[in-house]
C-alpha cells in the first residue's frame, strides 16, 4: 500500500487527512481505513511522510522548508540533520528541542543566508542502539554506566543481572530497554568489549559505536573452513591466462589487502590499458554468512592505523589479496586508449594473475619524480616511466571535462606499541598515487558505461550537481573574503566550479575557501539511477575496483559475472536486480557514512590524546570556523582547536554572522576565518576529544 500512498500524493501540495487520501485511493471498507491508518502511522515514524499538527499527511517533497533526516551531534557542540541527496541542514544547539544524537527527526529551516539554519520540530524515532560505556562504581557502591558520547544527554538504569563479568572501568556495549521517562533507559549490557586501559580499547569502542564490529561470528569462521589458502586449480578453468604478462601492484608501505593490479602495452595508436580486480566474488557469494556478512559492514574501516576488514583476513589478507608471486583470480577490465586520453574500446573478462613485482608509492614517485631507481625495480622502470605518460594523458581529459581537484589535506596519525598517538603527519598524494587513481577511474567508468549501454539494473556512484542556492551562497562568502570572481557563474557545471577553485588556488585562505567551497557540493553516494558524477566531470561512473573493503564494488562483479561471463540475462534475474539494488545501493551509502564518521571520530579522539602532551606549547594556525562562542583553529599538523570568546582579553566580542567574524563591541577587532593567528595549546582531553587554545602575543608582539 505504501507505493500507492506515494503515488497519490505526488501531485497535492496540501496535507490531506487521512480519510481524504481513504477516498483518492478508492478504498471502501473499515478494514482497509484501519489498514490505511497503521501504514500511514509507520510511514511517519520511518521518516517516509510528513504528519501535521493536525493529523494531515504530505510528502516531504511537497512540504518546502521541511525536511528529515538523523541528528548528528558534533563535539563542538552545534549539530547537522543528515538530508540524503540533499545538503546537511546545521542545527544550534539551542534549536535541538530535546533531541539527542542519531534521533531521526523532522526540521525546518529557521534561517536562511551564507549558513542556513534549521530547529527541529519533531523526534520522530529514537533508534538507539550500540550504545558504548564504561562502567564505573557510584557512590552507593553500584555499578553505573557512562555513555561514551557526552551528547545522549540521558542515563541508564541497568539491570544488575547482565553486571557479572564487569569490573569498574570495563567497556561495554549496552542494549536499550523500555524507555522509563525523563530519558531514563533500562539497560542491559550484551558484550563486555574489554578494560578502557586496554591498547586500541579507545578505537575499537568508536567502531561499535558505530556498528562496526571485529568478530565475524560462528557462521562466518564455519565457511572459512572451505576457504583454500590457494587457488584451486579447477577455478582456473573458463579464465584468460595472463600469468606471463607484466602485472604488478603499487600500494601503501603498510597495506596488506591488495585488490588491484595494472598493465600496459605501447602501440601506435596509444595504450592497452590493462586494470585487473581480485575476484572477491568468487569466495563471497550470495544467500551465504560470508555474503551477508559483506553486505551488513558494506565497507571496511580504517581507523588511524586500525583496519576493520569487511571480509575477514584469510580472504582479505590472503586468497583475494594480490600477493606477489601467487596466483590468484580477478576480473580484468582490458583499455584501448588514444594518446589523447580517450577510451576506444573496452573488454570485460575473467582472468588469473601472477603479481610480478609488490610496489610502494614510495619507491615508485623515486622512479617517477627524482629518476631514481631503487633496488628491484630495474626491470620495471620503463614501464612505470610510460604508465606515469598515460596516466598525465588521462588526467588531462578529465580535467578538461570539468574533474575538480580540491587539494584538501588529509591527516595520518601514527601510533606506538601501546596503540597512543606519537605523531600526526599529511598524507602527500604525489605521481604514484595520481598514477592509479587515474587508472582506476578509467576502469570504473569503462564498466560502468560497458553495462549502462546494455541496459541492465547496474549500481552506480553518483555525485549530483550542488543546488543553486548553496553555488550563490559560497559566491557571497567569497565577497566577505573580499574576492571577485573573474569566471561568470551563469549555470552550475563542472567546469564552472573547476575555474572557481583555479581562481582561488593562489589566495591565501584557499585550503579553507576549498572546503567550505567542498561542503557546498552534495554528497557522493550509490544508486540504480545513473545521474552522473559531478565531482569528476563524468557521465557514467561506478566503483569497481575495491571488492575487498567495498560492498557495491563486490556486487558490481556479481552484476559482470551474471550479465557478462554466465550470460543470465533472463526476466527474472532483470527483475530481482531491479529490486535488490536500491536496497544495496541505501544500505553502502549508509555503512560508507559510518565508516566516515567513526574515522572522523577516531581522528578527533587521536589528534586531542596526542596533543595532551604539548599543552604550553605554542603554535601559529590559521582561523577555520566562527561561532558565537568562539572559533577553531588549525594548526599545520592539522589538529584543530577551539579559541573560546570567554578567553578574548580586552574586549566583548559578538559574533556577526554575515561577516562570519567576531568582533569587537569597542574595538572593532575582528576574528574571521582564513586569519592567521599565534596560539598555546592550554588544554587536551583524549576523553572529550577536544583541544583549546588561547591566543598568545609573539615575542614581536603580534598575534
Amino acid at each position: 500500500m505504501k507505493e500507492k500512498i506515494i503515488e497519490a500524493l505526488k501531485n497535492e501540495t496540501k496535507a490531506l487527512a487521512s480519510i481524504d487520501i481513504f477516498h483518492l485511493l478508492n478504498l471502501e471498507t473499515p478494514d482497509e481505513l484501519s489498514s490505511l491508518n497503521n501504514e500511514l502511522d509507520e510511514m511517519q515514524n520511518n521518516g517516509e511522510i510528513f504528519k501535521t499538527n493536525k493529523d494531515k499527511y504530505i510528502l516531504f517533497d511537497n512540504c518546502p522548508g521541511v525536511f528529515c533526516g538523523k541528528l548528528s551531534v558534533n563535539k563542538k557542540g552545534f549539530g547537522f540533520v543528515i538530508l540524503p541527496f540533499q545538503d546537511d541542514l546545521y542545527i544550534p544547539e539551542e534549536n535541538f528541542n530535546k533531541a539527542i544524537n542519531g534521533d531521526l527527526v523532522v526540521c525546518e529551516i529557521v534561517k536562511k543566508g551564507i549558513k542556513p539554519e534549521g530547529r527541529i520540530v519533531k523526534v520522530l524515532k529514537r533508534d538507539l542502539k550500540n550504545i558504548v560505556g564504561t562502567i564505573e562504581i557510584n557512590k552507593k557502591g553500584k555499578f553505573v554506566f557512562i555513555p561514551d558520547d557526552n551528547e545522549l544527554n540521558i542515563t541508564f538504569k541497568l539491570d544488575i543481572s547482565t553486571t557479572k563479568d564487569c569490573v569498574e572501568g570495563s567497556k561495554v556495549l549496552l542494549q536499550i530497554g523500555k524507555d522509563l521517562g525523563n530519558n531514563v533507559y533500562d539497560g542491559f549490557i550484551i558484550k563486555v568489549l574489554g578494560h578502557k586501559n586496554d591498547p586500541g580499547m579507545d578505537i575499537k569502542s568508536i567502531a561499535y559505536k558505530y556498528g562496526i564490529f571485529e568478530d565475524f561470528g560462528k557462521d562466518v569462521e564455519k565457511e572459512l573452513v572451505n576457504i583454500p589458502n590457494e587457488v584451486d586449480e579447477k577455478d582456473l578453468e573458463g579464465r584468460r591466462d595472463l600469468t606471463n604478462e607484466m602485472i604488478f601492484t603499487i600500494d601503501g608501505d603498510d597495506t596488506k589487502d591488495i585488490d588491484d593490479a595494472i598493465s600496459l602495452k605501447v602501440t601506435d595508436e596509444g595504450y592497452i590499458l590493462g586494470v585487473h580486480i581480485a575476484d572477491v566474488s568468487h569466495y563471497v557469494k550470495e544467500n551465504t554468512a560470508l555474503g551477508d556478512a559483506a553486505f551488513e559492514r558494506g565497507t571496511s574501516s580504517y581507523l588511524a592505523d586500525t583496519v576493520i576488514p569487511m571480509i575477514p583476513h584469510k580472504l582479505s589478507n590472503g586468497i583475494c589479496s594480490l600477493n606477489e608471486g601467487v596466483i590468484r583470480l580477478t576480473i580484468s577490465c582490458e583499455m584501448v586508449i588514444d594518446n589523447s586520453g580517450k577510451v576506444i574500446k573496452s573488454e570485460i573478462f575473467p582472468s588469473y594473475i601472477k603479481s610480478n613485482k609488490k610496489m610502494t608509492y614510495k619507491n615508485v614517485n623515486e622512479i617517477l619524480m627524482n629518476n631514481n631507481v631503487p633496488e628491484g625495480y630495474e626491470k620495471y622502470a620503463d614501464t612505470l616511466l610510460k604508465m606515469n605518460d598515460l596516466a598525465h594523458i588521462l588526467r588531462k581529459d578529465l580535467v578538461k571535462r570539468g574533474y575538480m581537484d580540491f587539494d584538501l589535506d588529509e591527516p595520518k596519525i601514527k601510533q606506538d606499541e601501546n596503540g597512543v598517538a606519537i605523531d600526526i603527519i599529511k598524507v602527500d598524494h604525489k605521481d604514484g598515487e595520481k598514477l592509479i587513481e587515474n587508472f582506476m577511474i578509467a576502469a570504473n567508468e569503462a564498466v560502468a558505461s560497458y553495462i549502462y549501454n546494455m541496459d541492465l539494473p547496474f549500481i552506480y556512484r553518483v555525485h549530483d550537481v550542488p543546488s543553486e542556492e548553496k553555488m550563490q551562497e559560497f559566491i557571497g562568502l567569497l565577497k566577505v573574503f573580499g574576492y571577485k570572481l573573474d569566471a561568470r557563474v551563469t549555470s552550475i557545471t563542472p567546469i564552472t566550479v573547476q575555474k572557481i577553485l583555479d581562481e582561488l588556488r593562489d589566495k591565501p585562505e584557499f585550503k579553507i575557501l576549498s572546503s567550505l567551497l567542498l561542503r557546498s557540493m552534495r554528497k557522493a553516494v550509490y544508486s540504480k539511477d545513473n545521474i552522473g558524477h559531478f565531482g569528476l566531470g563524468s557521465n557514467c561512473y561506478t566503483h569497481f575496483t575495491s571488492p575487498i573493503r567495498r560492498f557495491p564494488d563486490l556486487t558490481v562483479h556479481r552484476l559482470l559475472r551474471n550479465y557478462l561471463f554466465n550470460g543470465n540475462l533472463s526476466m527474472n534475474t532483470v527483475n530481482y536486480y531491479n529490486n535488490v539494488l536500491v536496497q544495496i545501493a541505501e544500505h553502502s551509502s549508509e555503512r560508507e557514512q559510518a565508516a566516515i564518521n567513526a574515522e572522523r571520530d577516531v581522528d578527533d579522539m587521536k589528534m586531542a590524546e596526542y596533543m595532551e602532551s604539548h599543552i604550553g606549547e605554542e603554535y601559529d594556525g590559521i582561523i577555520t570556523s566562527v561561532t558565537n562562542f568562539g572559533f577553531f583553529v588549525q594548526l599545520p599538523n592539522l589538529v584543530e582547536g577551539l579559541v573560546h570568546v570567554k578567553t578574548l582579553k580586552g574586549d566583548y566580542y559578538n559574533y556577526v554572522s554575515e561577516l562570519l567574524s567576531l568582533v569587537g563591541q569597542n574595538t572593532n577587532k575582528a576574528y574571521r576565518i582564513g586569519d592567521k593567528v599565534h596560539i598555546v595549546v592550554s588544554n587536551a582531553s583524549k576523553t572529550n576529544a577536544t583541544v583549546d587554545f588561547e591566543l598568545k602575543e609573539k615575542k614581536d608582539g603580534n598575534s
